[in-house]
């Protein structure tokens, strides 16, 4: 806490490098040791990029957890889905559009291995959420549509009209819907293999009661499909 009050601090200017800006002048055994160790991890966004994680009161995640039961291998997945929470709009300052893909091994662990969430127009997400659904031969498209409605399956069925769509809609606050799946993280059911930072910085920092952001959205919905049985409205087509 000392040390974020300093950052924090007018009085403070902050210069941040990286372990990789003076690779050059570092010995072969410590990239080799400490870099391959660290890449990937927590301790390594602290140690090799230098970044000052806080945990945040109130939050349903914890890093901790997340990096308690990370994984760097997944077993075969009897399941595959690509969760879609679609930005309100496309213009700028908007919030991005979650695209997260989860799968479900015979294990009845949880595995989330790909965020491609990004910022664009209906088109341009659904045809990334479609490029992930073949790309991982994804069994469904999931997408919430309190927003959209009918046009978020409009959209993606412009863009392919084979793919598998299931629409969800949020009929619960998104607390309820959140504990949960948070839940299933502490049970250590759910993996990340390997790292995702924004991802788990929006899991982090996110408190129930704050407006929850894009990718926290698309997880819930993915681990809520795969895992909870779905239990949300829905329309499948």
């Amino acid at each position: 806490m000392a040390v974020k009050d300093r950052l924090e601090s007018r009085t403070t200017h902050v210069t941040v490098g990286s372990t990789y800006d003076n690779v050059a002048n570092l010995a072969d055994a410590f990239i080799e040791k400490i870099i391959a160790k660290y890449e990937g991890t927590r301790l390594g966004r602290q140690e090799l990029y230098a970044e000052i994680l806080t945990e945040v009161p109130g939050a349903l995640w914890k890093r901790e957890v997340i990096e308690q039961y990370r994984v760097r291998r997944m077993p075969a997945l009897a399941r595959v889905v690509v969760a879609v929470d679609p930005a309100a709009s496309d213009s700028e300052g908007s919030a991005e559009t979650g695209i997260i893909v989860a799968g479900v091994g015979e294990d009845r662990n949880a595995y989330v291995f790909d965020d491609v969430s990004l910022h664009a127009s209906p088109d341009g997400w659904a045809k990334q959420a479609v490029a992930a659904y073949y790309r991982h031969n994804a069994d469904r498209i999931v997408a919430e549509v309190n927003n959209g409605g009918d046009m978020v399956g409009y959209t993606v069925r412009t863009v392919d009209q084979g793919v598998a769509y299931k629409d969800v809609r949020a009929s619960r606050g998104k607390q309820i819907r959140a504990e949960p799946v948070a839940a299933l993280y502490e049970q250590g059911k759910v993996h990340h293999v390997g790292y995702f930072g924004e991802l788990e910085d929006q899991l982090c920092t996110w408190v129930p009661g704050e407006k929850s952001p894009d990718r926290l959205d698309a997880l819930v919905w993915a681990l809520t499909e795969l895992m909870l049985d779905g239990h949300e409205a829905a329309d499948i087509f």
